[in-house]
């Protein structure tokens, strides 16, 4: 279970505060922090959902299974299971793209060269094995929490705003609106629960698993992120955060402190967030193809790794394409529509489900509340932005 919570933190400490915690500030300023604990709260409705229906159905193509056995309908099952790869290729588009700020600290290379060599890389130990891959990235999980601490501890600046200010609650429309609007572009800092269901076939128990690693990755994960951005607003201008390409390095820096250990930090956990994401949309794609949701080539495992070998290359290949091509806010904007568009289906799903299905023997079950509030938050959350 710990190493299970280990990977899903993994994809969603790396996207949030070491690559968009200084965009999220130049929307909601001051009150940062509660633009990602509004998005944490949010999230967290949707993880109880995932988590129920993981323990319900554990198997590896996740939100398309969930889809089919809530409504039977193919066609719905093969929409959500294409948006849920769209979204693992575009947030790993996004993170190539900030992993080159923190990249930048130690060598001036060209992007384009930087960001296929990194794929590359990744896409070779995806394809090695599953075991070696979750393994690695929960030891690097523990090192970006390391890093996360580090910032914290040794961030002294001040840029003239008291804490007072900055856990004030925010009253005023205009605060609210800039936290609304910040948590959209935040609310991409929580992806990687929902990976975790993606690997259920591989996970021991994973009715009982899942459930508790899914609950814990998000509330630490919303911990962290509040603590550190509250640090950031305090110790850093946040005009100059929010055009810093390696926001951390620059706290660091800004305290008079070297910026390279954090950098390095910075930079791996960049790496692991690409790698959840490569193996989450990977196993989605052999899921689809395994069920008939999807060409039957998708869903064949090579007989030495084990893995889908052509489902990790085809992702591989267009997360080149949308790094190369689109910037960084575009990307995590794009993402996070998608996901909070997943997530509402995936809530009305459950309710359809828990309606349906009244046997809950050895399953993970929560209140029908729970996926109702999820469905009413990420719709509040869409509607706000558009």
């Amino acid at each position: 279970m710990t190493t299970l919570s280990l990977y899903g933190m993994g994809t969603i400490i790396g996207a949030g505060i070491y690559v968009l915690i200084g965009k999220v500030a130049a929307v909601s300023g001051v009150s940062t922090a509660y633009a990602f604990l509004l998005s944490g709260f949010i999230a967290m409705f949707s993880a109880l959902s995932y988590a129920e229906l993981a323990s319900r159905f554990p198997q590896s193509s996740g939100e398309s299974a969930y889809v089919s056995k809530a409504f039977n309908r193919d066609f719905l099952a093969r929409i959500v299971g294409w948006m849920v790869v769209l979204t693992g290729i575009v947030s790993s588009a996004t993170l190539a793209n900030g992993f080159l700020g923190y990249l930048n600290v130690f060598i001036d290379i060209s992007s384009t060269a930087a960001i296929i060599s990194l794929i590359l890389a990744l896409t070779a130990l995806s394809a090695w094995g599953i075991k070696e891959s979750v393994f690695l990235i929960a030891a690097i999980t523990l090192l970006e929490v390391g890093g996360l601490i580090f910032v914290v501890l040794l961030a002294d600046g001040n840029n003239g705003i008291p804490w007072s200010k900055i856990v004030e609650l925010p009253w005023s429309p205009t605060e609210a609106s800039s936290i609304l609007v910040g948590s959209f572009l935040a609310f991409y800092a929580f992806i990687g629960f929902e990976d975790m269901v993606n690997v259920a076939e591989e996970v021991k128990e994973p009715r009982k698993t899942i459930p508790i690693a899914i609950i814990w990755a998000v509330v630490l994960s919303t911990l962290l992120y509040v603590i550190v951005a509250a640090v950031a607003i305090r110790h850093m201008p946040i005009a100059d955060l929010a055009k810093s390409d390696a926001p951390l390095a620059d706290i660091i820096s800004q305290s008079g402190y070297s910026p390279v250990w954090i950098s390095l930090i910075s930079l791996i956990a960049v790496i692991n967030g690409i790698l959840v994401q490569l193996i989450m949309a990977s196993r989605v794609l052999y899921g689809m193809g395994k069920q008939g949701l999807a060409p039957e080539i998708l869903s064949r495992v090579n007989s030495r790794t084990q893995t889908p070998i052509i489902s990790t290359l085809i992702i591989a290949l267009f997360i080149l394409i949308f790094a190369l091509w689109l910037p960084l806010i575009t990307l995590a904007k794009i993402t996070s529509f998608f996901m909070l568009s997943i997530f509402t289906l995936m809530n009305i799903s459950l309710i359809v489900v828990k309606r349906k299905d009244k046997e809950t023997l050895g399953v993970t079950t929560f209140p029908i509340w729970v996926p109702i509030i999820g469905t009413f938050l990420c719709l509040m959350l869409l509607v706000a932005q558009i």
